[in-house]
């Protein structure tokens, strides 16, 4: 952080700025009489101007809604910008170099210099011309090439700000040092690095380039995607961290969305810079993308400020995924960042698993915008992903299927929401809505699920069953306990679906003998569950009670161990024996032979997982 602006500065910013020219951008204004002057407010619709501004005192005031304040305030509210943000592009138009202290008064010495930042934007703002220069030169023809391959035409090139880095070492560099920017600001910019020989060069070279810009407009960083082949580097490698360019906080294309979302209540989170830019150009004009990171808490934040995201106003947060795994994992972790808004979450999924640049090539501006009108609920999307992973037709698979479902379900922020839910639910499954009811109250309280009614009925109460739900809870709540003798069955052993999906993570996260429990370790397995109703299954493991009434040892773990195996390797002697049955060993000695000396060592060890699990589950 650059620390606190001086409060000389932010006086000397109000002092020099036109309220009437900062205003005038936005609202037409005329003459009030008395020196005043009034428009229509921009912060609420109405008919008759009730907004009022009065320039010899430097304020403003809308009689409708009661929002008033100086030029800072007015762009705070507008451009939804932080105090410091709306005094540092004012400062940058009135040409005042801001100086910053601490909440001492003393001038800070870590962070932005003073006049840092302005000298960087700049920098920016040179380097977006010159690479949007380049684009239209004989050399940029491949660039050119690939957005008109993308369904944008020259217009858009613009409209967006493309450009292109030259094939060259040092194409930028030499352009900005003779605009008189300096080496340390080209580095700290990330506009430049040093090589090997110790001189400077581009970052970008012979690659499409895309300006980001921040909420106010200005340029602080580049996307550039490549176009050669034999270029080593990334397919898309963006601006380094720097003092303007904070990946985890930056949206591309909020600058020009965020009065839409702001006017809509609704955003659409896409991919990539094509997929914002055919969103806009189809006229979903609501569309951002993260740059070069996942989306966070950071951006969360950004769009709660946009949303109006408060108790009294929820907007829509529309995701696009893919309906692959993929697309299935990254929604689940969406349903996580769910938590944090007050809007409602939504996904939009295209059939033929397109992005939106993909579906507007394909089918045109319609097929975008008919995708995110064709919206559903994320958890609607998340529960039917989960169901789908079970057959419904037996007691066992509903039961694993609301096993799965009932937490996610328990999750939903908005508790009256959760009725509807349940019923839905049920529904979707063939389950009555009281046992659903009890297994979605149980999850929320973080008890372990109640008897269901066929339980007896079914396999899933079974001694293999559930000594490989034992097993799993011992890794999950216990990896040090459980640790190698875990690790040395595999999923292969684990006949429930869920079970071995979780077997399967729990390996993904290193094993358990190499595990310290707590909650970084069950985040862990979480994340490297693969199946969205198996990361739920871990996040019910993690609290449910050891069968065990005493402390469990090693002894109870081989024993449950032994268990989980058994069914796995009656069923190798089974097919064994079948194969020999069907071999003439007259005609095949040596493969009988092969046979019959695996089946002997199945036997023993069959012998020996009996005498085990005797003795424990």
């Amino acid at each position: 952080m650059a620390g606190r602006i001086r409060s000389q500065d932010v006086a000397l910013v109000r002092e020099r700025v036109s309220i009437v020219d900062v205003i005038s951008d936005h609202v037409t204004l005329k003459s009030a009489g008395g020196g005043n002057l009034k428009g229509l407010c921009p912060f609420h619709d109405e008919r008759t101007p009730s907004f009022n501004v009065t320039p010899a005192r430097g304020f403003w005031h809308c009689f409708g809604c009661g929002a008033g304040g100086d030029a800072i305030s007015f762009l705070t509210q507008l451009e939804h910008l932080s105090f410091a943000e709306a005094v540092e592009q004012l400062a940058s138009k009135a040409g005042v170099t801001l100086q910053y202290e601490t909440a001492e008064g003393r001038p800070t010495s870590t962070g932005a210099k003073p006049g840092q930042r302005q000298r960087l934007l700049a920098a920016h703002a040179e380097a977006a011309r010159f690479y949007q220069e380049q684009l239209i030169t004989a050399g940029a023809e491949h660039a050119r090439r690939f957005l008109t391959s993308r369904g944008f035409d020259e217009q858009a090139a613009r409209t967006y700000g493309c450009g292109y880095a030259p094939d060259a070492w040092d194409g930028l560099t030499k352009h900005l040092r003779a605009k008189g920017f300096t080496t340390e600001e080209l580095t700290v910019g990330g506009l430049a690095k040093p090589a090997r020989s110790g001189s400077l060069i581009d970052r970008f070279r012979n690659r499409l380039i895309w300006p980001i810009n921040d909420i106010t407009g200005d340029v602080i960083g580049f996307g550039a995607r490549r176009l050669a082949d034999d270029d080593n580097g990334p397919k898309y490698l963006n601006t380094p961290e720097t003092p303007l360019y904070k990946k985890s906080q930056v949206l591309y294309g909020v600058n020009t969305a965020k009065r839409e979302i702001a006017k809509q209540g609704q955003v659409v989170i896409v991919e990539g810079y094509t997929d914002v830019m055919a969103c806009h150009l189809a006229g979903v004009t609501t569309a951002v993308a993260t740059c070069g990171t996942a989306f966070g808490a950071d951006h969360i934040a950004v769009l709660r400020r946009l949303l109006m995201d408060t108790d009294t106003f929820g907007g829509q947060i529309i995701f696009t995924f893919d309906g692959d795994e993929a697309g299935q994992k990254a929604a689940l972790k969406a349903f996580a960042d769910e938590q944090r808004f007050v809007a409602q979450t939504f996904i939009a999924v295209s059939p033929e698993g397109m992005d939106p640049c993909e579906l507007r090539m394909a089918s045109g501006d319609a097929a975008v915008r008919d995708l995110v009108a064709s919206r559903e609920r994320l958890v609607e999307f998340a529960l039917r992903s989960m169901i789908t992973k079970h057959d419904l037709e037996s007691v066992e698979g509903r039961i694993a299927a609301l096993r799965a479902t009932a937490p996610l379900v328990a999750k939903i922020k908005d508790r009256s929401l959760r009725p509807g839910y349940i019923q839905w639910l049920a529904g979707r499954i063939g389950e009555d809505i009281d046992t659903v009811r009890r297994w979605t109250n149980a999850a929320a309280k973080g008890d372990a699920p109640p008897q269901h009614p066929a339980a007896r009925e079914t396999k899933s109460t079974g001694p293999g069953y559930t000594a490989e739900r034992e097993a799993l809870k011992l890794a999950i709540q216990m990896p040090q306990l459980a640790g190698p003798y875990f690790d040395e069955v595999g999923p292969e052993y684990y006949n429930g679906p869920l079970h071995a999906a979780v077997r399967t993570g729990i390996a993904e996260a290193g094993g358990a003998a190499a595990a310290t429990a707590g909650a970084n370790w069950i985040a862990l397995v979480t994340g490297a569950c693969g199946d969205l109703a198996a990361s739920a299954l871990v996040a019910e493991l993690a609290v449910e009670p050891i069968i065990l009434a005493g402390e469990p040892d090693a002894f109870y773990v081989n024993t449950t161990l032994a268990t989980v195996q058994r069914p796995t390797v009656e069923r190798q002697v089974t097919g064994v024996k079948s194969r020999l049955q069907r071999i003439n060993p007259q005609t095949d000695q040596d493969e009988y032979m092969r046979l019959f000396s695996e089946l002997v060592t199945l036997e023993q060890r069959l012998r020996g997982l009996k005498e085990q699990a005797s003795r424990g589950v």
